[in-house]
């Protein structure tokens, strides 16, 4: 199930409505707090039945012990996705090391069976030397043998620049900093898959808002949308097209973007189609751990699909450039069948979920022989969701036609946080980590937009 999901966002605020949006920001924190509160004994007796069962299937489970036993370093704590690699590595026999920054110490997934230790970090973007210096003090302390970023969209760069340092004292499974920057920026991307003969969208650089007015759209057969290349947690849902009824309506709601020099935006042609997801493990340029699913604005749901056009599609972009790292990409496939690849992120998608059960994972990652094929999900692995997502779409559900398919989704999938033998994280990132991210805002008496389990964060306006 996917939703698409649009958020109008004002310019400015007078002091009565800064006052008034405080209020609303005050009850809608503390209606969700009471909501988590009254979820917290069910999720408790889960968990708390779960553990006693798992320990006695330990008594009779022979611990994994890898051939080659390594200590892994994993960033983005907060995040399901670095859960999940964490887990892949340890279900491998590895050794795993989970870092975040200092702000999300508070990381429900700290407490993962799969976690050998926990540190925090300072803040890439606000101390980038701090950063550094504290990944390779953990690195040493820890003897790391590879260290794999989860990065957030903000962190992927400081990670590259760290690259350098890190890699005297162990492997660094990242891309170096030009590549990330050419990945991280929509523009520059969609101009190297284009050079490479690969399908992109028309794209244009605008770094004012006069050149989107003035943009004859008269000899364009498709509408366009904006994006920020600079990556926007709220804005980037905003799908408005372009060119509006009116030359008057396509300035004022150009003009209310912040579009500059310094934060410049993408105008891109809207392809109509189907969207697709993906993400890859490469190394050296081999594709070696990959999959593709349905995709939609504000992804929280993750369904393995065999799309033969897309895979082949990234297997030439990271041949090409011989890559080393995590990428993900955005496609959009069109009705005559042609796939145009919208963005990408140099970074681990929370797709990776859908390996939950494979055993591979921590081969594909860090074995150097190539792989006879890439990794898949397995053929019995079931969708992955958030069930404090799907059961906040429930109680949404205007129409009785809408509850069987919702009950589908929950039925016929899995939760990407809850494991039997690793059923902790699912207690203590609904019920430690987001009430405190909540409490930390009633606190400020700042408003939020939503609450993203699958990231662990509260998405905010201008926030991380």
């Amino acid at each position: 199930m996917t939703q698409s999901i649009s958020v109008s966002v004002p310019e400015a605020t007078t002091p009565l409505t800064s006052g008034r949006l405080k209020v609303v920001a005050l009850f809608k924190t503390i209606g969700t707090l009471t909501l988590l509160l009254i979820a917290l004994p069910f999720n408790a007796l889960i968990v708390l039945i779960t553990l006693l069962l798992s320990r006695v299937r330990r008594l009779f489970t022979k611990n994994v012990v890898a051939a080659h036993p390594q200590t892994i370093l994993v960033s983005g704590a907060k995040m399901t996705k670095a859960l999940q690699l964490a887990r892949s590595f340890h279900a491998a026999g590895h050794r795993v090391i989970l870092i975040e920054s200092h702000k999300y110490w508070l990381s429900g997934h700290r407490f993962s069976q799969a976690v050998s230790r926990f540190y925090t970090v300072p803040a890439p973007h606000k101390d980038p030397e701090g950063y550094i210096q504290a990944l390779i003090e953990i690195v040493k302390q820890e003897q790391v043998d590879v260290y794999v970023p989860v990065c957030s969209p903000v962190a992927s760069y400081y990670d590259s620049l760290a690259k350098p340092a890190l890699s005297k004292y162990c492997e660094v499974f990242h891309f170096d900093a030009d590549i990330t920057k050419m990945l991280d920026d929509k523009f520059a991307f969609t101009d190297q898959a284009r050079s490479l003969g690969l399908s992109v969208p028309k794209s244009f650089k605008i770094t004012d808002p006069q050149q989107v007015i003035n943009f004859d759209f008269s000899q364009e057969k498709r509408k366009y949308i904006l994006k920020s290349i600079a990556y926007d947690s709220v804005r980037r849902l905003n799908l408005t097209k372009l060119p509006g009824d009116t030359l008057e309506e396509t300035a004022a709601f150009v003009n209310s973007l912040p579009i500059s020099p310094q934060n410049p935006w993408i105008m891109q042609e809207f392809i109509p189609g189907a969207e697709f997801c993906t993400h890859s493990t490469v190394r050296d340029g081999e594709l070696r751990l990959h999959c593709c699913c349905q995709s939609s604005a504000f992804q929280i749901n993750y369904e393995n699909v065999e799309n033969t056009q897309i895979r082949t599609w990234v297997q030439h972009f990271v041949k090409s450039l011989r890559l080393t790292g995590q990428v993900s990409l955005d496609f959009i496939q069109a009705e005559d069948g042609t796939v145009y690849a919208i963005e990408c992120n140099p970074r681990t998608h929370s797709a990776i979920t859908m390996f939950y059960n494979h055993p591979g994972v921590a081969e594909a990652y860090l074995e150097k022989t190539p792989l006879p094929a890439p990794l898949e999900p397995l053929a019995n692995s079931k969708p992955t969701y958030w069930i404090y997502h799907e059961i906040w779409r429930l109680t949404g559900i205007r129409s009785a036609k809408q509850l069987p398919t919702a009950i589908k989704t929950i039925v016929r999938g899995t939760d990407a946080i809850y494991c039997f033998d690793d059923p902790l994280p699912f207690l203590t990132l609904h019920h430690w980590q987001i009430p405190l991210l909540l409490l930390q805002n009633l606190q400020k008496l700042k408003g939020w937009v939503k609450i993203d389990f699958n990231i662990g964060k509260l998405v905010e306006l201008d926030g991380d």
